[in-house]
């Protein structure tokens, strides 16, 4: 099967206490959830969205992530995490990724993501880290 524009994928998550700013180090706010964790769930929906379209020694790593926080999120409030895949340019894939709770929108923008060889990209791995010495 090929991977088209138009797929979509949504994930929910229940927010923790450590999904929170304070706990990420990122704020002093404690019962909100982060931007990095938002940003995290956002880019898993967009990775699950293409990920029964690829081959078996394939997967996709993020390369970019523009988003907008748009608004605070409680410990206790269900998070839907959207993607919908918008281009696919070779192994370029763009989407646009959301995130909702309960009340209103709490992120929305775009992310990129690239299809990647799993064997090639280890072997690339560990050779950067036998040049660390």
């Amino acid at each position: 099967m090929t991977i088209q524009a138009g797929l979509k994928n949504e994930i929910k998550h229940m927010v923790q206490e450590t999904d929170t700013a304070s706990a990420a180090g990122s704020g002093t706010l404690p019962t909100v959830l982060s931007t990095p964790r938002v940003i995290g769930w956002m880019e898993g929906a967009a990775h699950q969205t293409v990920l029964p379209f690829l081959e078996e020694s394939q997967s996709t790593v993020g390369t970019l992530v523009n988003i907008r926080h748009l608004a605070a999120t409680p410990v206790g409030m269900q998070v839907v995490a959207k993607a919908e895949l918008l281009e696919v340019d070779g192994r370029r894939l763009r989407f646009h990724i959301e995130a909702w709770d309960a009340v209103e929108k709490i992120a929305e923008g775009e992310h990129e993501r690239f299809i990647i060889d799993c064997e090639r990209f280890t072997q690339r791995l560990e050779k950067k880290q036998q040049a660390q010495g």
